[in-house]
């Protein structure tokens, strides 16, 4: 557990007028952000944080419940509170909403097809929230299900959040955690659109399907906890055998 000198108090950093929930809420963030706590590590107690925020325990309670809700924190009863690893099977099936018909949610195998270093397009710049031709990583994978091919994803990052990547031994398929543990670039937020397409050529022949048949098309934009854009994902689905999940709860 990291210690509990926090440097900057509430009411000091532009928050003064956010509730004082809220303001721990923000706090507790940008430290996980700066990496004080790191990903599965535990935060002190409510009592600690209590007493250097200048805050009731209730107020703390409130705040580490609200980040709890919102997947950034992990409360373990008679534990203690943990940061969110975005490792293992719930977090895979909360981002991987693709599902084959009349079967439950199971998880894909993941075949990278290919990782360069390129200049952006107007448009994943546009996503991104960065200029254009500035670099960005393109990952390009292909999922499995059941033997099938049934997915593919072309995925954007900007490489100044993800220097290096190029030189990793391995990319997982865990990719939220890897982004995570590699990077400290935390999922917070995803947001995804959804539209029919038909296969291309090259889609269809990945795909082992026919050129023209229907795809579930969908983009991805990705938020960290810091509110940054880390990545934008166009991904293509067949849609002969499988449909598209969301569970909201």
């Amino acid at each position: 557990m990291a210690g509990t000198d926090f440097g900057n108090k509430l009411g000091t950093s532009g928050l003064a007028f956010l509730p004082l929930y809220k303001q721990v809420e923000k706090h507790v963030t940008q430290l996980i952000v700066e990496q004080r706590w790191k990903p599965g590590e535990m935060l002190p107690s409510e009592f600690q944080l209590a007493s250097e925020f200048g805050v009731s325990q209730g107020t703390v309670r409130k705040a580490l419940n609200t980040l709890t809700d919102a997947k950034v924190l992990n409360r373990k009863q008679g534990l203690g509170t943990f940061v969110a690893e975005h490792t293992g099977t719930p977090a895979l099936y909360r981002f991987f909403p693709l599902v084959a018909d009349d079967h439950n949610p199971e998880l894909p195998v993941s075949e990278v097809l290919s990782l360069t270093i390129e200049q952006a397009s107007k448009d994943v710049a546009q996503q991104l929230g960065i200029k254009t031709r500035t670099k960005v990583v393109l990952l390009k994978r292909r999922r499995t299900l059941n033997g099938e091919h049934c997915l593919l994803e072309d995925i954007y990052l900007p490489y100044k959040e993800f220097a290096g990547i190029e030189k990793e031994p391995e990319i997982p398929h865990t990719l939220y955690h890897f982004y995570q543990t590699n990077f400290n670039q935390t999922v917070h937020k995803t947001e995804d659109k959804i539209k029919a397409v038909i296969a291309s050529k090259e889609d269809a022949k990945l795909l082992s399907i026919k050129a023209g048949e229907p795809l579930i098309w969908f983009s991805r934009l990705t938020k960290s906890l810091n509110d940054q854009n880390i990545e934008y994902r166009v991904t293509r689905c067949r849609s002969d055998n499988y449909h598209y999940l969301v569970n909201f709860d």
